[in-house]
């Protein structure tokens, strides 16, 4: 009999780290229901099952049998329930499960600060982690809280929170630097950036592959592609993700000779592209104005690599076209697309059609935007401002009746910028008078 439950652990474990699939809560029932011994190994696996494919109902049903079987007091087991419920998206349990256990050791805490963080409770986290002592805090509670920050655009007080992270002496490892450099790209702060690379080198980590990955998608995103390409050459070793930061960076400054140079080198090279990389190049030719050179990429991808085309490639396909002006062969691309266009795909394409003044088409697609998302600010004021691009004054006046119908209001646009290492955010339309503001006026126009 112990031989027998080992080997359903092993088998459901198996799949928990293999496949997402619901064979192992399958396999997990015919186990139950055989009436064999259910093990804390047992749950466990089927936890981390639930939480991966967030399956929030039957990881429900493993945390009542765990209660039955008196599993409350395993820590191990608890803290991968805490992480099921909050992969799940449902805080509350998850802080329910935290409240209750009768012990909590880092790895709890920090679990939970991860949980609050997905859940999208960046200043619950940080309470959580400010109420810890000091000596209890390990590298793993920093980069739990600095990650989280990161994905909640958190970027400048996740800053603070590294500095205060060296300040007292904690070891920065791989993770820490990947979570700041991702912090750096996204806030497109150089002058932070080349700080944190300093720091790499300093560390000794610039020969870890992900972390060289990071520099390259950093430079790139800070508008630096000399400095993203010389970090891409001195790179000891390259993978697919390598050579897609590379294009990828090349795409989004309008370098489409570039990533195709670029992409056809990776090719060379032995490495294979993934479906990213295919949507970098995609980028890069729509962009690039390369009409030819795109349909050639995605015939690839799909005839070469069989890979299956996503929304996303489907929209660099209509805005090739569109861009192009080739836009009755946008439309029909999109009639016989295999999946319905979505919100993003349809915003594309209305915005060529307004570049273009195709009066007949922009309105087609307009309406279809406003079916399909009806509470979208976006698309109504794309689609008024070209009924008063083309002088339909009578349009204009539909549409924004429509919004005030509807309760539609357009959120402010925000930009920033990083001057003497600060960065200044500000609104569309923000008149103020500050002091920021006058530093800012300052650099921009002085002479």
């Amino acid at each position: 009999m112990l031989q027998r439950n080992f080997s359903w652990a092993r088998r459901i474990n198996c799949m928990a780290n293999q496949s997402p699939s619901g064979k192992a809560v399958t396999d997990f029932h015919l186990l139950h229901s055989s009436g064999r011994k259910i093990t804390e190994f047992h749950l466990s696996s089927i936890v981390k099952i639930c939480g991966r494919v967030e399956a929030l109902q039957e990881g429900r049903q493993a945390h009542c049998l765990l209660l039955k079987l008196g599993f409350n007091a395993d820590l191990i087991l608890m803290t991968t329930l805490l992480d099921m419920y909050s992969k799940c998206t449902n805080i509350h349990d998850a802080c329910r499960v935290f409240d209750e256990m009768p012990q909590r050791d880092v790895v709890v805490i920090n679990s939970m600060i991860s949980g609050l963080c997905r859940c999208y409770l960046p200043s619950y986290a940080i309470d959580l982690f400010t109420k810890m002592n000091q000596s209890n805090r390990d590298v793993g509670t920093w980069n739990s809280l600095l990650s989280g920050l990161g994905q909640n655009s958190e970027g400048r007080a996740a800053l603070i929170f590294f500095g205060r992270k060296r300040v007292e002496g904690v070891e920065v490892d791989v993770m820490t630097m990947i979570s700041v450099i991702s912090i750096c790209a996204h806030m497109a702060m150089i002058v932070h950036a080349q700080q944190v690379h300093g720091l790499v080198i300093k560390s000794g980590f610039e020969l870890y592959l992900p972390v060289g990955n990071a520099i390259v998608d950093m430079y790139a995103k800070c508008g630096c592609m000399g400095d993203a390409c010389l970090c891409f050459q001195n790179m000891p070793f390259k993978n697919v993700i390598s050579w897609t930061s590379l294009i990828s960076g090349y795409a989004k400054h309008g370098f489409g000779v570039e990533a195709l140079k670029a992409f056809h080198q990776m090719e060379m090279e032995g490495v294979v592209p993934n479906k990213i990389t295919f949507l970098g190049t995609l980028y890069a030719c729509s962009h690039s104005g390369l009409l030819q050179e795109g349909w050639i990429s995605f015939t690839t991808m799909i005839n070469k690599y069989s890979i299956a085309p996503t929304m996303e490639h489907y929209t660099c396909m209509v805005d090739l076209l569109a861009r192009a002006g080739r836009l009755y062969e946008a439309d029909e691309f999109i009639e016989k697309m295999p999946i319905k266009p979505d919100t993003k795909l349809l915003t594309a394409f209305l915005s060529s059609c307004c570049h273009h003044k195709n009066v007949e088409l922009a309105s087609a697609v307009g309406k279809k935007l406003l079916q399909l998302q009806p509470q979208e600010a976006g698309a109504y004021i794309s689609l008024s401002n070209f009924y008063g691009l083309v002088g339909d004054m009578e349009g204009v006046a539909n549409v924004r009746r429509l919004m005030l119908e509807r309760g539609i209001r357009k959120e402010k646009a925000c930009t920033w910028i990083e001057i003497c290492q600060k960065v200044h955010s500000f609104e569309s339309g923000d008149r103020s008078i500050t002091e920021r503001s006058m530093i800012t006026y300052e650099f921009l126009f002085r002479k």
